[in-house]
């Protein structure tokens, strides 16, 4: 990618200025890696040290800092502290741990990012208006570098990308499993919100929701070479969800993608019904998924959280143009392969199915369409599309 270079010269750079070591204090850490940060280029955690974050870390307006992530990161949790001071962000209620932002930031090492999420996911069982807090959040940020970074057990989820630009994951490990009865929920690898110029690449990632979203106003994202497990597949959407508010995700490639034992694969959600939103998803491309096992391999839900009367009187306004499903091979859990469902009065367009080669775990694969016409080589696979 055209980052490259830049980021190494940057990376160059913030290394050869002041620097400093941070070791535990015993305490709260919190503080001295705030001012770590905020006095020195580059701030080293060495790889046997790990730093108790016990109260909210705000990184924003920072310029040309390198964090030298080698040990971990501990985020305590304190549930009644981080209830009441955890960073608030109004996009879907969510709030983080941690705002990464300004210029010219690279984080790396082989460390860790540790969520402590059981006692998080154990409480939100017993209590689901309970907000947890993602562990990072890059906002308002540019030109930064997250590359060779382990997160695990993230209260809900591990990142999310608000308000920036030309932001570059690479090389992330993911893993969040609960080890009680109560699930790892909304446990999202990667969620992309008004930001442009993203690149997700070279990751695993185990968790419990989306592998990546893109959200609204996500534009010119790179997600590539991604192997995702459990998850919920990598999503366009919810789209649509407010009343007044208008969605955009467009220019987005997700390639080179491995999906096992998730719920979906390849993913389009919008929201239909009354007193909705609206907006445009364009120029969308899934390209050689390689899944197993999953729910549904190849989808488009235009109703999404919409009853089919609703979906019909009140069809969505969030308009899905110039979508791509190219070679996707592998096996579902039930019979239906692939289901491209849009609202009525002519929603979607251009929706191109290619090189589609998809098992049931018994009989014959079903796909299945409505309110759209399908166009590629594997378009004959889909029976005429009903229309409501």
């Amino acid at each position: 990618m055209r980052f490259t270079s830049t980021f190494l010269a940057l990376l160059d750079a913030a290394t050869s200025k002041a620097s400093c070591t941070l070791t535990a204090s015993g305490g709260d850490d919190s503080p001295q890696f705030l001012s770590a940060v905020k006095a020195c280029q580059t701030v080293t955690i060495p790889k046997s040290t790990t730093l108790n974050i016990a109260t909210r870390l705000n990184m924003t307006g920072l310029s040309d800092k390198h964090i030298s992530l080698q040990g971990t990161l501990r985020f305590n949790p304190d549930i009644p502290y981080w209830t009441g001071n955890a960073f608030f962000i109004p996009f879907q209620t969510q709030v983080t741990f941690w705002l990464l932002g300004g210029k010219n930031i690279v984080m790396d090492g082989g460390g860790t990012l540790d969520g402590v999420g059981q006692p998080w996911y154990d409480a939100f069982a017993g209590n689901s208006t309970l907000l947890r807090p993602i562990i990072l959040t890059v906002f308002q940020a540019t030109d930064v570098l997250i590359e060779n970074i382990n997160m695990i057990n993230s209260p809900e989820w591990h990142n999310l990308v608000n308000e920036g630009k030309n932001v570059v994951y690479n090389k992330i490990n993911i893993h969040a499993v609960s080890n009680s009865s109560h699930f790892a929920s909304n446990t999202d690898g990667w969620n992309v919100y008004r930001s442009d110029n993203v690149v997700i690449s070279n990751s695993v990632i185990v968790n419990g929701d989306d592998c990546v979203a893109f959200k609204p106003n996500a534009t010119n994202v790179l997600v590539t070479d991604l192997d995702c497990t459990g998850s919920h597949g990598i999503s366009v959407g919810s789209l649509g969800q407010f009343p007044g508010v208008f969605d955009i995700v467009e220019n987005v490639l997700a390639i080179n993608i491995k999906m096992t034992n998730a719920q979906n694969g390849a993913r389009i959600k919008a929201w239909a019904g009354p007193n909705v939103g609206g907006g445009i998803v364009k120029n969308i491309t899934f390209q050689n998924f390689i899944e197993s096992k999953v729910d549904n391999p190849v989808i488009i839900d235009q109703c999404y959280m919409t009853n089919a009367t609703a979906c019909s009187q009140f069809p969505s306004n969030t308009f899905i143009q110039d979508v791509w499903f190219n070679n996707i091979t592998g096996t579902s859990t039930g019979s239906t392969v692939a289901s491209l469902s849009c609202s009525p009065d002519g929603r979607c367009s251009d929706i191109n199915v290619n090189n589609l080669q998809l098992s049931p775990p018994s009989g014959a694969a079903k796909y299945t369409c409505q309110n759209l016409n399908i166009t590629g080589n594997a378009a004959s696979l889909f029976p005429a599309c009903i229309s409501t």
